[in-house]
């Protein structure tokens, strides 16, 4: 096959690295990686095609859930026509705070869910919260996205064009990881990836967040918001992983219409999940890093041989950035 002039600018910018030098001091094998995403910038790892919702803040919050379930997508930036600009995100992790917040049983109905509009939801939570929308420009540097998304302990990041106002992607860590991949091959593989998971300071190897079985919804909810994790292992009386929670699995209460019925357990509310099939994906601690960061797209969580110890996975630290790169646009295919 030809590639085009952009794919062989970007293959030709990113072979060069081989044959540059880190500077003095520096770890070779933290330059690498460093190095590439400097020298790519946020607009580079916008795929070809995507889906993108946004909502206005006068929708009511119960319909703007269901249509995150109907599009099938995790977060939505927020239009306020008053302002006549972007104002935050609507994230599954609001749907999780409003039913922790409100829900007090089967029998009484979320008010605040099925009547609250958007606006009125953000003029609560923005008492505890940043009342700013963090975004990122598409010039910016995918390392300088990683930074802001670390150190504002955040999971989404709007590239919103300063020239239109317009958000053109949501870039989040598992994006920038699959243009990584994408284009991985085309750069030194640093060291460390063929280090076994438990020799590497990432991840979580202590106070392991999880849920028992017989645990009520309501109380996954609790840990969602106390532990502010992704995901939670669901064990069984013998401490054996059995299933995979994650907060995208709450979202889908709206589409089942069960989020007034947060006392079903555990057991039930994973047997209900569409699409559910029985066990949990996994990687094991003596397998290597670059084994497991091929296999996180879908793995969260891992255990090691006898399946009782879990693992949260890959937690990945930055150094700070000290400038700005930008390159040509051009798109990756994935």
């Amino acid at each position: 096959f030809e590639m085009d002039e952009d794919e062989e600018d970007k293959e030709e910018d990113v072979l060069s690295m081989k044959s540059r030098a880190p500077p003095a001091g520096s770890d070779p094998d933290t330059f690498i990686y460093m190095k590439f995403m400097k020298s790519h910038c946020c607009y580079d790892a916008i795929p070809t095609s995507s889906k993108l919702v946004i909502f206005d803040t006068s929708l009511q919050v119960k319909k703007a859930f269901f249509a995150m379930v109907a599009n099938g997508v995790r977060a939505a930036p927020l239009w306020d026509n008053k302002l006549k600009c972007f104002v935050g995100m609507l994230t599954i992790t609001d749907f999780i705070n409003i039913l922790h917040r409100y829900y007090k049983s089967p029998l009484v109905q979320i008010y605040e869910l099925e009547e609250h509009k958007i606006e009125t939801w953000r003029e609560i939570y923005l008492q505890y919260s940043i009342n700013r929308l963090i975004s990122i420009t598409p010039d910016s540097s995918l390392f300088d996205a990683i930074y802001s998304l670390l150190k504002n302990k955040i999971h989404r990041l709007p590239v919103i064009d300063p020239a239109s106002g317009n958000v053109l992607h949501i870039l989040t860590h598992k994006r920038i990881l699959k243009f990584l991949h994408i284009f991985g091959c085309m750069i030194p593989k640093p060291r460390f990836l063929q280090k076994r998971i438990n020799e590497v300071p990432i991840g979580t190897f202590k106070e392991i967040a999880t849920v028992q079985e017989s645990a009520s919804v309501y109380d996954a909810l609790s840990i969602f918001v106390e532990r502010r994790v992704s995901a939670l292992p669901v064990v069984n009386e013998e401490g054996k992983v059995v299933a995979l929670y994650s907060r995208f699995d709450v979202i889908n209460l709206a589409a089942q219409k069960n989020y007034n019925n947060l006392n079903m357990t555990m057991r039930e509310a994973v047997a209900s999940r569409a699409g559910w099939v029985e066990g949990v994906l996994k990687c094991y601690p003596h397998e290597t890093l670059e084994t497991i960061i091929d296999r996180i797209a879908k793995a969260e969580v891992t255990t090691d041989t006898q399946h009782r110890r879990t693992k949260q996975l890959l937690r990945g630290a930055k150094p700070h950035p000290k400038h700005n790169t930008t390159t040509k646009r051009h798109k990756t295919g994935a």
